[in-house]
């Protein structure tokens, strides 16, 4: 099960069954899900989604996912997880976009990559990101992350790759 992680404005810690409708809702809206794997999806699918963090992910212990609270009040959907299109783990998060700006996307990339340098035990971590998504990008590389490559998609469309690497501690401190 994952673990329960804190920031300065932030609570992620497992999700509860009770937990559905945010999720769907979360998934349902488009200036979300327009960023999230292959864009928009059903309702039926973003609901059978939600029961395989239950079945397959926490049951099988697979990766760490959380959903994402401020204030007792559900924000969003973080995660950490292996990657098929890079040779290690990938964060992916999403906001409501009632508290984008806010600076709490920045927050809850580092609470992520602190959790894979630190409890994971992660040298470096990757995100994928559409290139059309400048408030993504700025945020990843406001905490760090570097460009390391673009791939394109069937689409014709472009998602770059970002990496950040944990700092390396000085001779006799590691």
């Amino acid at each position: 099960m994952s673990p329960i992680l804190r920031t300065e404005r932030l609570l992620l810690e497992p999700y509860t069954p009770d937990d559905e409708e945010d999720f769907v809702t979360l998934f349902r809206d488009h200036r979300v899900s327009r960023w999230m794997g292959d864009g928009p999806a059903g309702e039926a699918e973003d609901r059978a989604l939600f029961g395989r963090i239950f079945t397959k992910v926490y049951a099988r212990d697979l990766f760490d996912v959380w959903a994402v609270r401020r204030n007792g009040h559900f924000v969003g959907h973080a995660e950490i997880k292996p990657s098929d299109v890079v040779p290690g783990h990938e964060i992916i998060y999403a906001l409501t976009p009632e508290v984008w700006g806010s600076g709490l996307g920045g927050e809850l990339a580092e609470a992520i990559v602190a959790h894979g340098f630190g409890t994971i035990g992660l040298t470096e971590v990757y995100a994928t990101v559409a290139e059309s998504n400048e408030a993504s990008l700025a945020v990843l590389h406001r905490v760090g992350f570097e460009h390391l490559r673009d791939t394109t998609e069937e689409d014709g469309s472009t998602t770059r790759v970002l990496r950040r690497r944990r700092a390396t501690p000085p001779l006799g401190q590691g």
